[in-house]
């Protein structure tokens, strides 16, 4: 009997891997930490295999000639031109990928890690690698983690790790042009793997949540970013709400790369992430000198935006909104100093250009709260008209919270007719009630699909009169325009459900009439009282033989 023939291996989901990078680290590293441990090592390895495709086809372009007339020669490149050019860096910074010198590459690291290489430690040549890429790209200053050498980590375990993440498999990043392809959303992925799977065992971190994607891309295809435009989000996290913006561009045949992105974030770890994010996009993007607070070390203090969104951390109390007293940004009135939801919509909207638009993901509390003068701010916003639209979202889309969200859609001028985005509704607030959209991808949580956000865009712009979007028009228990006046009769509060009332029965044919419904369950009714009668007069009797 001939031998059966092997299967071919399969390669192992990313997320497989990554799951058993994280056990290799269980014990020696908290929850928190796993990530930002191992994403360094993936940056690594993603930056070697993305320059090691470009050299490849370098080197076959030298050498069947096809590419001697773009560097002005002729004739057949010598081996010295062909070393020569591979190593130059502008070769690879000019196609949008990274120059990772000689002793800085992945088989380096690999080397250390099989013992074929003596001499430094490998957490030694990790953070030396670290450190030669950064120097040899400026963008990434002050961005990989360079603490491999801790001795937290002993040399076994990081090795058997290196070798674990060798397994990764990225698709191709170079195209036949020598220019990179577009965007993969490789840190992206990964980032929200590792945040979905160590959320819980990390906390709620003073209520600093991880944004969904299907948030994200519902909050992008409301605003409609747009080539050209200046884009900030102040609590930008991991930067995933730049990378679905400069998707939307892309998607709707802009120049993604024609457009700037600023963004703020406080957290070390978390920035360094975010530079590193955006940089495997190839989007440029300027995040500040430094890790900072928005609220008390404005990295873009003179920035104008003509479109702001943020998923800031919800009801936080220590802001350090005493400090601010009466700052200049607080047009609406102080904030209080135990719930920052106020103050971030404040900052917003004194981020936006005129005509600009911001959204933002707050807790439901802001809709409706009144404590510490939150109701005469929310008041006075809506007053102004800056009001374009509010939407419920559906419960459970936070992996680590249950606290309820909903999106805020601000429109600078709207009231004064200067808006280019929201045109002919002044006066007017679109209220959206989505909180029975989305489906259960887990027992306890809940996900927006495609049709739920397209649904939800495509009421918004109907509204906003967009060519092409069709008439808006009211949908009980959906969506509805509400008066200015009914907003005020309502106390300025701004929850959708009370504005959009409740869906209408669908019309069955074959139903029974309300009157004869009532008649049959009357009878029903009496005759259940009778038996209850009987079966009671039963029991008295048994009981009384006792």
């Amino acid at each position: 009997m001939p031998p059966r023939k092997k299967k071919d291996a399969k390669p192992k989901p990313m997320k497989a891997i990554l799951w058993e990078s994280a056990d290799q680290l269980r014990g020696t590293l908290d929850a928190a930490e796993y990530k930002h441990f191992v994403l360094g090592l993936v940056f690594l390895k993603y930056v070697s295999v993305a320059m090691a495709e470009k050299r490849a086809q370098l080197e076959e372009g030298l050498r069947d000639g096809s590419m001697l007339a773009s560097l002005g020669l002729e004739g057949t490149a010598s081996d010295e031109l062909i070393a020569q050019t591979v190593e130059d860096r502008r070769q690879y910074t000019g196609s949008g990928l990274f120059y990772v010198p000689p002793t800085a590459r992945w088989e380096v690291v690999m080397e250390r890690a099989r013992r074929t290489l003596e001499g430094a430690s490998l957490g030694e040549v990790i953070n030396s690698a670290m450190e030669a890429i950064e120097k040899a790209n400026p963008t990434l200053r002050d961005t990989l983690p360079q603490e491999y050498n801790s001795q937290r980590v002993n040399e076994t375990t990081l090795a058997g790790l290196v070798k674990l993440l060798d397994r990764l498999e990225f698709q191709t990043q170079v195209g036949e042009d020598g220019k990179r392809t577009g965007a993969r959303d490789l840190m992206g992925e990964v980032y929200e793997y590792f945040l979905a799977q160590f959320a819980l065992a990390e906390g709620r971190k003073g209520g600093e949540f991880f944004t969904p994607e299907s948030i994200v891309r519902l909050l992008v295809e409301m605003l409609e970013p747009q080539e050209g435009e200046r884009v900030l989000d102040p609590a930008c996290g991991s930067g995933g709400m730049f990378v679905q913006t400069e998707k939307f561009i892309e998607l709707h045949e802009g120049n993604r790369f024609n457009v700037s992105v600023y963004g703020q974030e406080r957290n070390l770890t978390t920035w360094r992430l975010a530079k590193m994010n955006l940089a495997i996009h190839g989007i440029e993007a300027n995040l500040g000198e430094e890790p900072a607070d928005s609220f008390h070390e404005d990295q873009h203090p003179e920035l104008k935006a003509d479109v702001v969104l943020a998923n800031p951390p919800f009801n936080i109390s220590n802001w350090g909104g005493e400090r601010l007293g009466m700052d200049p940004r607080w047009t609406y009135g102080v904030p209080p100093v135990g719930n920052a939801n106020f103050a971030w919509i404040q900052l917003m909207v004194n981020k936006l250009r005129p005509g600009g638009r911001a959204g933002i993901v707050l807790a439901n509390g802001s809709m409706s709260g009144k404590s510490g003068g939150e109701g005469d701010i929310r008041r006075r916003i809506v007053e102004e008209d800056l009001v374009a639209c509010m939407v419920a979202l559906p419960a459970q889309l936070f992996r680590s919270t249950q606290i309820p969200a909903c999106l805020w859609f601000l429109a600078e001028g709207k009231g004064r007719q200067h808006s280019e985005w929201v045109k002919g509704r002044a006066s007017e607030v679109l209220f959206i009630d989505a909180s029975g959209l989305g489906a259960m991808e887990e027992r306890t949580l809940r996900e927006l699909k495609a049709p739920d956000i397209q649904r939800v865009a495509t009421t918004f712009r109907a509204w906003r009169g967009v060519e092409g979007a069709g008439t808006y028009a009211d949908i009980p228990g959906f969506c509805r325009s509400a008066p200015l006046e009914e907003v005020r009769n309502n106390g300025f509060i701004l929850a959708p459900s009370r504005y959009v009332g409740v869906s209408e029965a669908e019309h069955d044919p074959d139903a029974e009439p309300v009157e004869a419904k009532l008649e049959r369950l009357t009878k029903e009714l009496f005759t259940h009282f009778e038996e209850a009668g009987r079966l009671e007069a039963v029991v008295r009797e048994q009981v009384g033989r006792l």
